[in-house]
């Protein structure tokens, strides 16, 4: 197989469709698709790329790699198998995210903790058909967390539409029942009702999950967007984790940027991790942006950071280097390599034949998960994760 041969985790076609289309947190329609212009062309095709995501998580599922109930829940019929270095990508991208999560959120640096530390919020960007929030539902890890996402209008109604319809999705074992949170005036049109999960916690409604419809490209210079409290649950007293699967890496660079500052400018205790494509410098690198271009979709993070190195500057510009803070990466070849346990790389290797492993090492090389933290409370587990990979 050729380098142009090599599929591209993310320019891939065809398939069955998924019910939902991430947005990537760029334009859209409201929660009443109607009632708003709809989402521009090049939205639309950065949209699809959630769609590929869906088929892609399905196919890892279908075939043993992964463990998610939810996920033929978001795709229409049985699912397209992949190829197995797709496949393989999709398993390590994700366990990456599922270790430096469960860290994160295992982590309440003593014994004795306060109730703020103890406590946990996770913004997920972009967040699309992503099924994590159910997942860790599922796994008794949701306890003392608050769960946002962001992504497109158009993209949380059909989310919201799904999970409504879909029992093992809006039924909750702690009794939290979903709600509808209408916005009043403009912001009525422009971004559409916030929804999720709400409980009982002494006599208080208390936010577990939240879906917030809007275009991320409008946070950082929305004259009604100011504070936190714009969005419902969000909280600024406990440690917070942003969560970019391939999100801001389509937003223009200062754009994305912003975003990120925003959330900063506002949380004291903040980490974030960040999964995309690195490597634009070579050829490889250079036909995955082709492929791109061929289905109207640009990255300009892509070339803005081409390294390892060039992502890890690029959290420290951003506030994640003070007395209490680092910032880490390591690409998709790497994580496979060292994160991954003998036994379960044995596992994996027996679901089906890999017989590509030169085309997996280039395609896996040029795909990282990049993570940063800075404040002094909710990131001893990250402190000390090198030292156990």
């Amino acid at each position: 197989m050729s380098a142009q041969q090599i599929p591209n985790l993310l320019s891939l076609r065809g398939g069955t469709r998924s019910r939902g289309t991430r947005g990537r947190g760029r334009g859209g329609a409201a929660g009443h698709p109607s009632s708003v212009a709809r989402p521009s062309q090049k939205d639309l095709a950065i949209q699809s790329t959630d769609t590929d995501a869906a088929v892609s998580r399905l196919s890892a599922v279908d075939l043993g790699y992964l463990d998610d109930p939810y996920a033929s829940l978001f795709v229409n019929g049985s699912g397209t198998r992949r190829l197995p270095i797709i496949n393989r990508g999709t398993y390590t991208r994700t366990t990456a995210l599922d270790i430096l999560i469960n860290a994160f959120l295992s982590d309440d640096d003593s014994a004795g903790a306060t109730v703020s530390t103890k406590n946990k919020q996770i913004i997920s960007l972009g967040a699309g058909t992503d099924t994590r929030y159910f997942r860790l539902r599922a796994q008794q890890k949701h306890h003392n967390l608050i769960y946002h996402e962001f992504d497109f209008p158009s993209v949380c109604a059909t989310k919201s539409q799904i999970v409504s319809g879909n029992q093992p999705l809006s039924q909750d074992k702690d009794s939290a029942t979903l709600f509808i949170e209408h916005k009043s005036g403009a912001e009525a049109s422009s971004e559409g009702p916030e929804w999720g999960f709400s409980q009982m916690e002494d006599g208080n409604s208390v936010i577990k999950y939240c879906c917030h419809p809007l275009d991320l490209r409008r946070l950082p210079s929305s004259p009604s967007i100011q504070t936190l409290n714009h969005f419902h649950g969000m909280r600024s007293d406990v440690p917070t984790l942003i969560v970019s699967e391939c999100c801001l890496c389509y937003l223009e660079v200062d754009n994305a940027q912003d975003v990120v500052k925003w959330f900063a400018d506002k949380i004291p205790s903040l980490g974030i991790i960040l999964y995309e494509p690195i490597g634009v410098q070579d050829s490889f690198g250079q036909m995955m942006v082709a492929n791109l271009a061929a289905r109207n979709i640009t990255m300009p993070t892509l070339r803005a950071f081409k390294t390892l190195e060039d992502q890890k500057q690029r959290l420290s510009d951003l506030g994640f280097e003070d007395d209490n803070g680092r910032q880490e990466a390591e690409s998709i070849e790497r994580i496979w390599e060292n994160w991954i346990s003998y036994g379960e790389k044995e596992r994996v290797d027996g679901l089906e034949g890999l017989d590509e492993v030169e085309e997996w090492q280039m395609l896996a090389r040029h795909y990282a998960v990049v993570w940063g933290w800075r404040g002094d409370s909710g990131w001893s587990n990250w402190k000390s994760l090198r030292e156990t990979q």
